[in-house]
């Protein structure tokens, strides 16, 4: 499309970009890596701000200082058109309306802002406003899942313009909230899109990809004309907006990506059920060897981290030397805590526990899967210490695939799967796994 305008995704924890390929992620947020992805042939880059793992007084700070060091880059590069995404979880999960009100704060006027959050790879879609989790096969309505529980994020309507009353604390009521319907998108919505203004808050039904494209098509149209519009969004949004087209090489045959014939390395940090479950699944596998980390241990003492370090890593040699494919995991069990900076301190030693063992994987490591979005992060930026990384594509469904630099001073070119914790089926993790190694997902 001419005037294809640059789309800024401010990524709320680093699996966003699970619909997309070929563009970058930036890990850091300063000016002149901000300019990388500005100045990048690709239509869209995603900055990876993790701000769902942080406080609300810690995510608007990392927003607004996103934004303001955007706002400097957007000049510098003098970019003239372009659309900002919040994007977030597809349960309806996250720092909202905190995250859109600092960007329509520091980058704005916006004519509009959309909840989009249909995620098709990941069985999420929204119609008549209400928005829907396929669990085997059943339209759940998400407010009765797990997720409506979430002890941060939790909430109480599926209905998304009284979700949207409910977050807001009523400062914009669910009579307010545009809808834009399935017939709506359908029949197209180019000249409403256009009366839009002062930030009018819409509800965005979707049940197809082909639905999310006719509305971009619109969205695009009406932002050549002037609009200017936010968008809090799951990934699926992306695919419609950039336009990008088949990835470069099919997700059966990313196995080529591998570095060495050495095995690789599988990280599992996530606690939600399914992640447990692909994790048993994973751990049947004649070739890898499973080593549990029991976190329980830092819980009571923070300086067990070293000796849990040794621990691990004496047995992923092990593994290694047997050509075994370790699969390090953090022990499953629900622990308690005292108080709330019991548990913040207690997760701050696990990652780093986590990442310190990432740090002393063998060199010759031939791939490596994070499972879990905080997890995942981790990886890429203190872990891997990377300032940004080239998205491949999806080696499945919802699972993204980036490489390292060929200039990475222990792992170049270091094929790394972002696992999300809540996608995939039973055996989706056996699924990647087979994957990287050349082999079908069934044999």
């Amino acid at each position: 499309m001419a005037n294809q305008p640059k789309i800024i995704v401010l990524d709320d924890d680093p699996t966003g970009s699970q619909t997309v390929h070929s563009c970058l992620l930036l890990m850091r947020w300063d000016v002149e890596t901000l300019r990388l992805g500005l100045r990048d042939s690709t239509s869209i880059f995603f900055i990876l701000t993790n701000t769902r793992s942080l406080t609300p007084e810690k995510a608007t700070a990392v927003t607004r200082e996103v934004c303001q060091n955007l706002k400097s880059a957007i000049a510098a590069e003098g970019i003239e058109e372009f659309l900002v995404v919040s994007r977030s979880d597809s349960t309806l999960r996250g720092h909202y309306p905190i995250e859109t009100d600092a960007i329509a704060q520091e980058l704005g006027p916006f004519d509009a802002h959309f909840l989009t959050p249909a995620f098709f790879e990941g069985g999420r879609i929204t119609r008549d406003s209400t928005h829907y989790l396929l669990i085997d096969g059943v339209e759940v309505p998400v407010h009765k899942t797990e997720f409506a529980r979430d002890s941060v994020f939790g909430y109480h309507h599926s209905d998304l313009p009284h979700y949207v009353e409910e977050k807001t604390q009523g400062r914009i009521t669910a009579n307010t909230v545009e809808r834009f319907l399935l017939d709506d998108i359908r029949q197209g919505t180019q000249e409403r899109l256009l009366k839009l203004s002062n930030n009018t808050c819409c509800a965005v039904d979707a049940e197809k990809q082909s639905d999310l494209d006719r509305f971009a098509t619109d969205l695009l149209a009406a932002a050549a004309r002037g609009k200017r519009f936010l968008f809090r969004s799951a990934a699926s949004l992306l695919t419609s907006l950039a336009q990008l087209g088949p990835q470069a090489i099919a997700a059966e045959e990313m196995g080529q990506y591998r570095r060495t014939d050495r095995p690789g390395a599988i990280l599992v940090g996530s606690h939600v059920r399914k992640t447990t479950q692909q994790l048993n699944q994973l751990l049947a596998e004649a070739d890898v060897t499973g080593i549990e980390v029991d976190v329980s241990r830092l819980r009571d003492d923070l300086n067990q981290q070293e000796i849990l370090q040794t621990e691990t890593l004496v047995c992923v040699e092990k593994a290694f030397i047997r050509g075994q494919t370790p699969v390090i995991y953090t022990s499953r069990q629900e622990l308690t805590f005292e108080d709330a900076q019991q548990r913040l301190d207690f997760g701050e030693a696990v990652s780093g526990l986590l990442m310190d063992i990432v740090r002393r994987l063998p060199s010759d490591l031939s791939f490596l899967i994070s499972k879990g979005g905080i997890t995942s992060n981790d990886v890429l930026s203190s872990g891997l210490s990377l300032r940004s990384a080239r998205l491949l594509g999806q080696i499945l469904a919802g699972c993204s695939m980036v490489i390292t630099s060929d200039n990475h001073p222990q792992f170049p070119q270091l094929p790394v799967v972002l696992f999300p914790g809540n996608v995939g089926d039973e055996r989706g993790l056996v699924a990647a796994y087979r994957r990287l190694q050349g082999r079908s997902p069934q044999t």
